[in-house]
């Protein structure tokens, strides 16, 4: 295997979210995580504890262990901030090392900046005080905003001391990452990192995503991406 081929792993979460995913797909996504040597699968909460028992059971092929990231107020935004500190509590008692939150995307448009300040905020308190520390994603659902909304959010994300941004959930009708979002994103949220997912289906996709400035890509296509990357069809 090509050396470039790691390298591209462990910039993906591998991601499974639809509502009708189950047990079975749960498991073959983790098994998938673990062979590939992916940087995380990404889950629903239901999920996480099962994907924590496989990924924590299983043999390392790359000498390196996905995380397992969990979605939190997804994918509307719209919990209670007190319910979101709960929620991504409960996913680190379940095994979960990382977590995306979604934005209160209405309260952006709005310019309510203190409450979407608030609502990052009941996240990242609980998974900085976890023993190590979780990662906290802050989905700013960036086709739904305008630049000025989105360069709010950076600085809502900086405040609030998240470790990424990221530009969408990938159920938002109107639609996913885009280069100019990343790049807006990289440019106004630095040194925050950021994520693309939404619509990411390809090497190239992938690799314009991470051309334009992110980090870490969420994609449910992420073993398609390989093999295209390696010659192969699946």
């Amino acid at each position: 295997m090509s050396h470039v081929i790691p390298s591209l792993a462990l910039a993906i979460d591998h991601t499974l979210l639809k509502p009708e995913a189950t047990p079975d797909q749960i498991d073959e996504l983790c098994g998938q995580a673990v062979q590939y040597g992916f940087a995380a699968v990404c889950v629903n909460p239901i999920y996480v504890p099962r994907a924590a028992k496989i990924i924590n059971t299983a043999r390392r092929d790359h000498g390196h262990r996905p995380a397992v990231a969990c979605v939190v107020g997804f994918p509307l935004g719209a919990s209670h901030p007190k319910i979101l500190a709960d929620e991504t509590r409960m996913a680190i008692d379940d095994g979960a090392a990382e977590v995306d939150m979604v934005a209160p995307l209405g309260l952006l448009i709005s310019q309510a900046l203190g409450q979407v300040r608030r609502h990052i905020e009941a996240v990242t308190y609980v998974a900085h005080q976890a023993m190590p520390p979780i990662i906290v994603k802050v989905i700013l659902e960036t086709a739904a905003l305008t630049n000025e909304q989105i360069i709010q959010g950076c600085r809502c994300c900086a405040e609030a001391e998240a470790d990424f941004v990221k530009t969408s959930t990938g159920f938002h009708p109107a639609g996913g990452a885009t280069v100019d979002h990343v790049t807006l994103l990289h440019r106004h949220a630095s040194p925050i990192k950021v994520k693309a997912a939404g619509g990411i289906r390809t090497l190239a996709d992938m690799q314009a995503m991470m051309d334009a400035g992110a980090t870490r890509i969420g994609t449910s296509a992420s073993v398609n991406i390989l093999m295209e990357a390696m010659g192969k069809k699946r």
